[in-house]
């Protein structure tokens, strides 16, 4: 067996197999990895397994965590979980993700990769990447730097962060939220997002160049106005213009260093024509 080979024999645990998850662990099965998956529902347990996915049921909250040990035997693991957007879930998500460490850490795991999000900044009229510290001023985006810092202090195992932008692709067209509307401000605004594909494609670029403990920002590095963007999608989806107004209001640019001169992860959908040709299917 040739180490590449070895390489893909490892075992990896995905914490979620909500919509990111679920389609990262499909590719990695795809790819040769040996994949455990994890729900909160009963439900969902027939189709994790139906698609090769180890399914667990694993419950971690504030109070009371319920999962099975065998979950945390991996060589790494992913915490997909977003915080709720319920205040009282907020406060309680640092906690569930300080249970998820010390879960991790009982079972001597070394990798752990947390998918966070660019929330963690502010809008502060300004380009940031990995170098820039974060401020948030959101209640989520509190709690969800709160959790990358529970994660990067345990000294058990190694932390990479991945703070993914707004996430668009299968069964997610951002341009329905905006369609016939009126008015919409900030028009002039840059978007931040990422597609789907690109997510699991620079999630696989980590593990396979083992490029463990450091942050990356998952966004496309391409930035037209939210006017720009979310007419063009109405448009090729078939849905009503919407109008935006004229304006610049506060604003963020998401860049990212280390997916280019670390990964030299090279973008699917980095034109985004491309993409609007696949709401046209």
């Amino acid at each position: 067996m040739t180490n590449n080979q070895t390489e893909q024999k490892k075992k990896i645990s995905i914490l979620g197999c909500g919509w990111y998850g679920f389609a990262l662990a499909k590719s990695l099965i795809k790819n040769g990895y040996s994949v455990k998956g994890s729900t909160t529902s009963e439900d969902k347990l027939t189709l994790l397994k139906e698609t090769n996915i180890e399914a667990y049921l694993v419950n971690f909250e504030a109070d009371k965590s319920e999962y099975e040990a065998s979950f945390f035997d991996c060589d790494l693991l992913i915490i997909s979980i977003p915080p709720k957007k319920n205040s009282l879930q907020l406060q309680d998500f640092p906690v569930k993700i300080k249970n998820i460490a010390e879960a991790a850490a009982k079972a001597d795991v070394k990798q752990v990769i947390f998918i966070s999000s660019t929330k963690v900044y502010q809008d502060g009229n300004f380009v940031v990447d990995e170098n820039i510290i974060p401020q948030p001023n959101t209640d989520s985006g509190k709690a969800i730097l709160e959790a990358e810092h529970i994660l990067i202090q345990n000294l058990i195992f190694t932390t990479t962060i991945i703070r993914f932008s707004g996430l668009i692709g299968p069964e997610r067209n951002l341009a329905k939220h905006f369609a016939g509307k009126k008015n919409i401000a900030n028009g002039l605004a840059p978007i931040n997002l990422i597609h789907l594909t690109d997510c699991i494609g620079m999630t696989e670029a980590i593990i396979q160049q083992k490029a463990f403990g450091k942050i990356y920002h998952g966004v496309t590095p391409n930035h037209p106005s939210r006017k720009e963007f979310y007419t063009k999608a109405c448009i090729a989806s078939g849905l009503e213009e919407p109008s935006f107004m004229d304006e610049l209001m506060d604003w963020k640019q998401i860049e990212s260093k280390n997916v280019f001169e670390v990964l030299a992860y090279e973008y699917v959908f980095k034109i985004w024509d491309k993409y609007f040709e696949t709401l046209a299917d």
